[in-house]
């Protein structure tokens, strides 16, 4: 029997591919040429699954900057596409359930944070384009994760209701908001022991996990 989905919506960084600790290592070298020194944790608490603008804004309040955060903005997406283009990987699993999927007819989705130049940066370097028919971005939308305004366009592009929609994320903002937009959760995150993860249809350490639920359709 067929999984009771029409349509599975990707989150991209952190599900797709590694990039969160290009995101992190961008903030933090853009941060110190403004003499503000950040870590690891406090990009993980503060910016992880935020559109990019938001993150510069943050930073700048946080610390302090009297730069344009627009300036900023466009300084760390520099150099995360460079990290993208020369180091990206896909993560495990990730060819294996795109290709099942295609192969169930299911509608595949793209609904990420990040924005145009990341997701092409992305996709040409995974090779993977081809697998979605819809991608949004939600730096075309009013508000950000966790608002679930980009997973109810990715549905609405889709044309698939909402309740039949399948997501699947890594983080804590990604998960509020696909459940936000009445879909069906899963959280792929090897570090799943966060509570607030409970609220999520079901948790994998990895993409493989997944693969054998699509496989085992009758």
């Amino acid at each position: 029997m067929a999984l009771p989905y029409k349509a599975v919506i990707f989150d991209m960084d952190g599900v797709l591919i590694d990039s969160e600790p290009f995101w992190r290592q961008a903030q933090i070298e853009t941060l110190a040429n403004y003499g503000a020194e950040i870590t690891v944790e406090a990009c993980i608490q503060y910016t992880m699954g935020k559109r990019l603008d938001a993150i510069a804004a943050i930073w700048c309040q946080r610390c302090r900057l009297e730069v344009d955060p627009t300036i900023l903005a466009e300084e760390i997406l520099h150099k995360l596409i460079v990290q993208v283009r020369e180091h990206g990987r896909s993560l495990p699993g990730v060819h294996q359930l795109l290709n099942a999927l295609k192969q169930a007819d299911y509608r595949i989705g793209l609904a990420t944070s990040s924005g145009p130049e990341i997701i092409q940066a992305v996709l040409q370097r995974l090779e993977i384009k081809d697998y979605f028919s819809q991608i949004c971005s939600a730096e075309n939308e009013d508000y950000g994760k966790p608002h679930p305004a980009v997973y109810l366009s990715a549905a609405r592009q889709l044309d698939i209701a909402p309740e039949a929609c399948l997501v699947i994320e890594d983080s804590v903002t990604g998960m509020i908001a696909a459940k936000a937009a009445s879909m069906t959760t899963f959280v792929v995150n090897e570090h799943n022991s966060d509570p607030r993860f409970t609220l999520a249809d079901q948790c994998f350490t990895s993409l493989e996990e997944i693969v054998p639920l699509i496989n085992s359709m009758d």
